[in-house]
């Protein structure tokens, strides 16, 4: 049974995931990982981006035109088709995702943290960033989230795990990502990350590491371009993939991985999968 993760790096364009992520690159350069650049939706701002990512629908479909829009959406996603499918899923994210696939509003005491046989999050961890600016960015560690992915995977079984972290995307805001203090941000982030992913795919894990948008040379995003549209996939598994220069639909990541789960695609993923 194919178990596969989602790792979501929130913010970063696709020339510093090839310049700063050695760990990532590394495992691409010995033949471990595969890697392709994709592009984001329209617009590129962060929960358009996360709804889109889910349920394979563009805003123009799903009507999330921004951070502001935030709500339970009506439409098919992944946790829902997996779920249906007796499919164990997990998420470890900022709380944008337990409103658009759980429930909303969220509740800080009951959705902080859930273990629910109805699902379709089966086992959601969450926060909030609550009071988030420039001067105090109230992002948790990475190395937190990623060890709480991880005992989702070896303690509750989970076939599909999705983590989402804001750290780079709230540091890119304040520095932008052409400067000394983002060059330190990606390094560790990246040397957070790799024994962990090591980890995974030890316990049978297919592993995707990617973003859900970029950020220009202002530190901005939510239009066109690419530096804003544009980031990195990086791919640890077998599956059949389309061709290295081939960029990417960022509406296609949902149909494929349900199709790689075997599961079938809702007819509201209209993208044609890339993952065989």
């Amino acid at each position: 049974m194919q178990k596969l993760l989602l790792i979501i790096i929130d913010g970063v364009p696709y020339r510093n995931w090839r310049r700063l992520f050695g760990n990532l690159e590394g495992w691409v350069k010995a033949g471990d990982a595969r890697v392709w650049r994709m592009r984001a939706v329209l617009p590129s701002t962060s929960a358009s981006c996360y709804a889109s990512i889910h349920t394979g629908v563009p805003p123009q479909v799903h009507h999330v035109w921004g951070n502001e829009a935030v709500r339970k959406l009506d439409l098919p996603d992944v946790f829902s088709a997996l779920a249906g499918a007796g499919k164990r899923t997990g998420a470890v994210a900022h709380s944008f995702w337990s409103e658009f696939f759980q429930r909303a509003p969220f509740d800080l005491v009951r959705d902080i943290e859930y273990d629910e046989d109805a699902g379709p999050i089966h086992h959601g961890r969450f926060h909030t960033m609550t009071g988030y600016g420039n001067i105090n960015q109230m992002t948790p560690s990475d190395v937190d989230l990623f060890a709480t992915l991880t005992r989702l995977c070896e303690v509750k079984g989970i076939d599909y795990g999705m983590l989402h972290t804001c750290t780079l995307d709230s540091m890119g805001h304040r520095f932008y990502h052409d400067c000394e203090e983002m060059d330190n941000a990606c390094y560790v982030m990246d040397a957070m990350l790799a024994p962990f992913v090591q980890r995974w795919r030890d316990k049978g894990y297919e592993v995707i590491v990617t973003a859900d948008h970029g950020q220009d040379e202002r530190g901005h995003h939510g239009g066109t371009g690419e530096l804003q549209q544009d980031f990195a996939f990086y791919y640890f598994g077998d599956a059949e993939m389309p061709g290295a220069d081939v960029v990417l639909d960022q509406l296609a990541l949902a149909p494929s991985i349900l199709t790689r789960m075997g599961v079938a695609v809702p007819a509201t993923m209209k993208a044609k999968p890339f993952m065989g």
